[in-house]
C-alpha cells in the first residue's frame, strides 16, 4: 500500500512539474515578444481551437501589459475560450469582470452578447443540432437567464451588431419557455388534475401568444373545462380556437365526437 501511495504521489508530482515546465517554456519563449506578437499568436490558438494554450498566452500578455486595448481584447478573447472550451463557470467570471472594469467599452455589446450565449449553454455543435434541438426540454431557469440577458444587450444596444441574433435567441427562448409551461399542463391533465391543466393552458395563452403551443392550449380548455362542467368557459375556449385556428384538428368530427378520446391524446 506504501508503495501504492508513493507512487500515485510520484505521479501527481511529475504532472504537476510538467505543467510547471509548459508555463515557463511558454514564459521564456515570449520574454521578448511585443505585445502585438503577443496577442497575434494567442490569436492564432484560438482561432485554430487550441484554447488551454490561447489562455495561457493571454494571461502572459495581460500580466506584461496589463494596460490598453490589448489587455482588455486579451479578456473578451480569453471569455470567448473559456466558452468553446466548455467551462462556463469561467467564461462568465472573465466577462462580470471586464464589465465591472470597463463599464463603457465600445465592446460591451459584444461582452453581454456573449454573456447571455454562456447562459444559453449550448453546445459547440448548436448550429448543427438547431433543427431537431427540443426546446422545450430546457430547463427553464436558464431559458429566463438567457432571455434577461440577450433582453438588457437589445436595450441597451438596440443598433448592435449582434442585436439581431440576439432576437432570433429571444423568440426561441419564448418558445422554450411556452413548452416547459406545456409540459407541466400535459402532466396535470394525464393525472386529470383538469382544473390545473386549464390554468396553466390559460397561462400560456396568455403570455405565450406567439409559440406554437397556443392552439394545444385552447384545445386543452376546451375538454378541461367539459369535465370540470364549466360548459360556458367551454364553449369559450372553444370559440377562441375556432376564431383563430380555424382547421384545427382539434375542431374535427373525430374530436369533438370523442372517437379520438381526448386521453388518447394527452396520455
Amino acid at each position: 500500500m506504501k508503495k501504492l501511495l508513493l507512487a500515485i504521489g510520484l505521479s501527481v508530482m511529475l504532472a504537476s512539474c510538467a505543467n510547471t515546465a509548459t508555463v515557463d517554456k511558454d514564459a521564456q519563449i515570449t520574454q521578448n515578444w511585443s505585445v502585438q506578437r503577443l496577442y497575434a499568436e494567442a490569436h492564432d490558438e484560438l482561432n485554430g481551437g487550441n484554447y488551454t494554450r490561447a489562455v495561457k498566452l493571454y494571461e502572459i500578455l495581460e500580466s506584461r501589459f496589463p494596460y490598453g486595448r490589448y489587455a482588455e481584447q486579451a479578456q473578451l478573447d480569453t471569455a470567448y475560450a473559456y466558452y468553446r472550451d466548455r467551462e462556463p463557470e469561467k467564461s462568465l467570471v472573465t466577462l462580470n469582470n471586464f464589465i465591472r472594469m470597463h463599464p463603457q467599452h465600445p465592446n460591451l455589446d459584444y461582452a453581454l452578447y456573449l454573456q447571455a450565449l454562456v447562459l444559453f449553454n449550448e453546445e459547440q455543435t448548436f448550429l448543427n443540432k438547431l433543427a431537431s434541438q427540443d426546446w422545450a426540454d430546457r430547463d427553464p431557469k436558464a431559458n429566463r437567464e438567457a432571455y434577461a440577458k440577450f433582453a438588457e444587450l437589445l436595450a441597451r444596444y438596440p443598433n448592435s451588431k449582434y442585436a439581431e441574433s440576439a432576437t432570433e435567441y429571444m423568440q426561441k427562448l419564448v418558445d422554450a419557455l411556452g413548452g416547459n409551461e406545456m409540459a407541466i399542463a400535459r402532466y396535470y391533465m394525464k393525472r386529470g388534475a383538469y382544473l390545473a391543466a386549464a390554468n396553466r393552458a390559460a397561462q400560456i395563452v396568455a403570455q405565450y401568444q406567439n409559440t406554437r403551443y397556443v392552439e394545444e392550449s385552447l384545445a386543452m380548455m376546451v375538454t378541461a373545462y367539459q369535465k370540470l362542467d364549466k360548459k360556458q368557459l367551454s364553449d369559450d375556449a372553444r370559440r377562441v380556437l375556432a376564431q383563430n385556428y380555424p382547421n384545427s384538428r382539434f375542431l374535427s368530427e373525430e374530436w369533438e365526437s370523442q372517437s379520438m378520446p381526448w386521453w388518447q391524446y394527452w396520455k
